[in-house]
C-alpha cells in the first residue's frame, strides 16, 4: 500500500553496496527519498575449505543461517536440502524469506528476532553433545556461538561470505550533512550502524544522530540509544518494508 506519511522525509540506508533497492522500494512507498550509506560489500566465498565447511555445516544436528546473504552464498555453493527430523533455524523473517526463495519452507524463526530471541527456541536449549552448524560471514553472531558452547553443543562454522569494508564516499558524506528534512534511519545490522558512525567525520556524525532511528530488535534498539540516539522505533522484522511501515505509523500516530 502506497501512502505518503514519509513524505519530504529522508530514510538513510546502511545496507551494502548493491543491496539498497529493497529498502529504496519500501522508502518510496510512503513517499521518502533514500539516501546510501554503505559500510561495506558482501563478497561470497567460492573454495574448496568453504565448500567443505558448509557440506559438514548442513550435515549437523541442528542448522542456522544469519542473514539472508548467508542463505544466497550458500545456495550458490550447493542446492540446500534440510533432512528429516533436521530443524533449519533462521535469525529472522527476511532470512527465512531468502530459505523460501531456495526451496526451504519450513525453516524456524523466533518471534524476536535477534539471537537472544533465537537462543530461547526449545529446539536450542537441550544441545548437549550435539552438533550445529552455523552459515555466516566471519566474526558474526559471538553471542550465539558462545552460548551454544556454554549449552554443550559442538559448533560447525562455515564462514561462506566476507563483509568487505568501503570506505563512504564523499559524495554521500556531503549530502548527508546537507539534508536539513526529517531523517529516519533503519538498522537491522548494529555493525553497519556503528562502523558507519566510525568513519563518518564529526560533524557527519553529530548530523546523523539527528535521525529517528527504527530497529529490528531490542537489542538493536538499545544499541542506538546507547550510541546517542534519541528517538528509536522498533518494527516486525528487518524487512525493509517492515522497517518503513513501522516508520510511517510512528508518524501517523506518534502516540501509537
Amino acid at each position: 500500500m502506497v501512502d505518503d506519511a514519509l513524505a519530504g522525509c529522508y530514510v538513510i540506508s546502511l545496507r551494502p553496496v548493491g543491496a539498497h533497492a529493497g529498502m529504496r522500494r519500501a522508502a518510496a512507498d510512503h513517499g521518502a527519498r533514500m539516501l546510501a550509506l554503505s559500510p561495506w560489500k558482501l563478497v561470497r566465498r567460492d573454495d574448496a575449505v568453504t565448500r567443505d565447511s558448509l557440506r559438514r555445516a548442513l550435515d549437523c544436528d541442528r542448522v542456522l543461517f544469519s542473514s539472508p546473504a548467508a542463505v544466497r552464498a550458500a545456495a550458490s555453493l550447493q542446492p540446500l536440502r534440510m533432512r528429516p527430523g533436521q530443524p533449519w533455524l533462521t535469525i529472522g523473517a527476511s532470512t527465512a524469506d531468502a530459505l523460501r526463495h531456495a526451496g526451504v519452507t519450513t525453516a524456524l524463526t523466533p518471534a524476536r528476532m535477534d539471537s537472544e530471541g533465537l537462543l530461547a527456541l526449545p529446539e536450542l536449549h537441550q544441545v548437549t553433545d550435539l552438533t550445529i552448524g552455523m552459515v555466516t560471514a566471519p566474526d558474526g553472531r559471538d553471542l550465539l556461538v558462545s552460548t551454544l558452547k556454554r549449552r554443550g553443543a559442538r559448533v560447525v562454522r562455515a564462514d561462506v561470505y566476507t563483509r568487505d569494508s568501503r570506505a563512504l564516499q564523499p559524495r554521500a558524506i556531503r549530502k548527508l550533512q546537507a539534508i536539513s528534512a526529517p531523517m529516519w534511519l533503519p538498522v537491522s545490522s548494529g555493525e553497519a550502524l556503528q562502523r558507519v558512525l566510525s568513519t563518518l567525520p564529526l560533524a557527519a556524525q553529530g548530523h546523523l544522530r539527528r535521525a529517528r532511528v527504527v530497529v529490528a530488535s531490542t537489542r538493536l534498539a538499545e544499541l542506538a540509544q546507547s550510541l546517542g540516539f534519541t528517538d528509536v522505533v522498533q518494527a516486525g522484522s528487518a524487512r525493509p518494508r517492515d522497517l518503513m511501515a513501522a516508520a510511517a505509523c510512528a508518524i501517523s500516530h506518534p502516540l501509537a
